[in-house]
């Protein structure tokens, strides 16, 4: 009999990071919920940034037939693992759903209602100047009262080298700083993936980013013609101190350790 094969060899990297890190339900919910509060209307037509497997597009044209979704990103293997997987199971929903390979900071679509840049992914510009540029292909590609949301992280262990491992399902998701350089707020991440069976997936991963601070990215946005942002933060249970699936509006938070929130902008 041969050699059983080992959990890391066989697993898929594109599943397991959409089954560990991506919530694209709650998100979802959020920015609806969002865009309504705000705009007193429902969006329909939204554009997924840095899309990868466009699980976010994908999920938002299957949620109504007048929904319609852009995904945008550089890596053809990775868009053509989300046709695969993502967009053909769709069915009819599949035809709301148009995946560009091309770059963010020069991609022109038409007008959208929401454009999203979730799980940190437009950090890979560590440049000002390069930041800006996005933000405002981002301003012009909205329509008059477009929204645009962003994902951000912070607290002083982010400005630190660290591993956090978190169980889900039958693996195990590891979220490894690896170096950060406190005067160009330079930091390398990855993410592993461990099993079971003792076997790993190192490095499924790779992200070379700049850790901005929430005020920054404000300010850049205000810059570029963006009326108003408005910063999320992730409630935490006031008796556990665990973070809740919930995020409310303020201008001041809690010094933690560790904090997630959303950036929204208003054109």
């Amino acid at each position: 009999m041969g050699k059983k094969k080992k959990k890391a060899a066989a697993a898929d990297k594109h599943r397991l990071y959409q089954a560990s890190v991506q919530g694209v339900e709650f998100e979802l919910d959020f920015l609806e919920q969002v865009f309504r509060d705000t705009r007193a209307r429902k969006p329909s037509l939204l554009r997924e940034d840095f899309c990868g497997t466009a699980l976010s597009a994908c999920e938002w044209a299957k949620r109504s037939r007048n929904n319609r979704a852009i995904g945008v990103d550089l890596d053809a293997d990775v868009l053509e693992w989300g046709r695969r997987n993502n967009l053909e199971k769709l069915g009819k929903a599949a035809k709301r759903v148009s995946l560009l390979r091309e770059d963010v900071l020069q991609v022109q679509t038409e007008a959208v209602d929401v454009c999203v840049a979730f799980n940190f992914s437009y950090w890979v510009f560590r440049e000002r100047e390069v930041l800006a540029r996005y933000f405002r292909n981002v301003h012009h590609s909205l329509v008059d009262d477009g929204l645009f949301f962003l994902d951000i992280f912070g607290g002083y262990e982010a400005h630190r080298t660290q591993k956090e491992r978190r169980k889900v399902d039958n693996f195990t998701y590891v979220w490894h700083q690896a170096k950060y350089n406190p005067i160009t707020a330079d930091m390398q991440c990855y993410i592993h993936f461990e099993f079971p069976d003792g076997s790993k997936m190192r490095k499924a991963f790779s992200y070379h980013w700049r850790l901005w601070g929430a005020q920054e990215i404000r300010d850049l946005l205000r810059e570029v013609g963006f009326e108003r942002s408005t910063v999320h933060i992730q409630a935490f249970d006031e008796q556990t101190d665990e973070p809740l699936d919930e995020f409310y509006p303020t201008e001041v938070a809690e010094d933690y350790a560790s904090w997630i929130g959303y950036i929204i902008a208003e054109k």
